[in-house]
């Protein structure tokens, strides 16, 4: 009976090692790898595109966005652009899609070129606006992401201004340039050549799913982590004809859409990097700041290797042939 005893021990004594086992080692493998990004659009409401109306973009933009299952972007808010009823209705149609509304101060100085006084002062023209607003976020976006160049005591004055009025830095982490490809695509559409709107797309697309590589990669290297990421988007004709299938890649690429307020409660929303020269986005910042070696700068911000791109891949010889109506997108 004790033999019989023994062996029933060992048994039981090897099963559970057996299952054990593979405990053990699955702690041991490395977290599945997570990318997060948030979509946010600046110059709300904009003029405008080559395509749409006023009055067709912002219902289409909204409908991309429920299309993609982007359930809330950030809409950084110019209140001094609201000229009309149907501008106002605009902003509204967001609130109630259930995205939110931020700062992008009311007339969109860049702050290298006026002083801290005049630029707080805009920005309490817009907080008067929106704080009424039922979406509102306490967040704060500089114009053209200059937080002052090198003019280092504007920089900290407004920050403290910032701070006062109960509003943090709503950065950016990854931008495409998407402004510079609309700039081309109106360029294009005045001067009646023709546009190879399936290549359009997917410049547009491989842009911005580079640009968050590339935010991602710099990211890791800065601070040792992934953060959540923060795209920079405009309210333009290109954002609602071609969003789904930018959000798709982002996804194909191993992204997870997050919402702004998940991605300004990332550590590196609570830093305000010391450098010599603040413009930028964050992770570029963050990047300086550690003394990293190589370019903070994703290539495709170059505006001469952009406008290259675009010339080469949309307005190519064949442009005509593979132009579509919008209708058709």
């Amino acid at each position: 009976m004790i033999v019989l005893f023994r062996i029933l021990v060992a048994a039981a004594a090897l099963t559970f090692i057996g299952w054990a086992a593979p405990l053990t080692l699955s702690a041991a493998q490395p977290r599945p790898l997570v990318k997060r990004i948030a979509i946010t659009f600046d110059d709300t409401p904009r003029g405008a595109g080559a395509f749409l109306t006023l009055e067709e973009r912002g219902p289409r933009l909204l409908a991309a966005l429920e299309k993609a299952g982007v359930m809330q972007a950030a809409f950084f808010v110019n209140p001094g652009r609201i000229q009309s009823q149907r501008d106002g209705a605009l902003v509204r149609a967001y609130e109630t899609a259930g995205h939110v509304l931020a700062d992008h101060t009311y007339t969109h100085p860049g702050l290298s070129r006026v002083s801290a006084e005049r630029f707080l002062a805009d920005i309490d023209k817009s907080q008067a606006w929106l704080r009424e607003r039922p979406t509102y976020r306490p967040w704060f976006r500089f114009p053209y992401l200059d937080e002052g160049g090198h003019d280092l005591a504007k920089r900290d004055a407004v920050r403290a201004g910032l701070k006062a009025r109960g509003l943090t830095n709503g950065y950016v982490t990854c931008d495409g340039y998407d402004w510079n490809m609309e700039r081309l695509t109106l360029a294009a559409k005045r001067a009646g050549r023709p546009i190879d709107m399936a290549a359009l797309r997917d410049l547009y697309v491989e842009t911005h799913v580079g640009a968050a590589e590339f935010a991602d990669q710099l990211a890791v290297r800065a601070t040792g982590r992934h953060p959540a990421q923060v795209l920079l988007l405009h309210e333009t004709d290109l954002a609602a004809l071609f969003l789904p299938d930018m959000v798709a890649g982002l996804r194909k690429a191993g992204w997870t859409i997050v919402t702004a307020d998940e991605a300004y409660d990332d550590p590196i929303a609570r830093r305000d990097p010391e450098v010599a020269f603040a413009n930028g986005t964050r992770i570029q910042m963050l990047a300086w700041e550690k003394g990293l070696k190589g370019s903070r700068w994703y290539d495709r911000t170059d505006g001469k290797l952009a406008d290259r791109l675009f010339e080469a891949r949309v307005m190519h010889p064949g442009a005509a042939a593979g132009a579509v109506g919008v209708a058709a997108q």
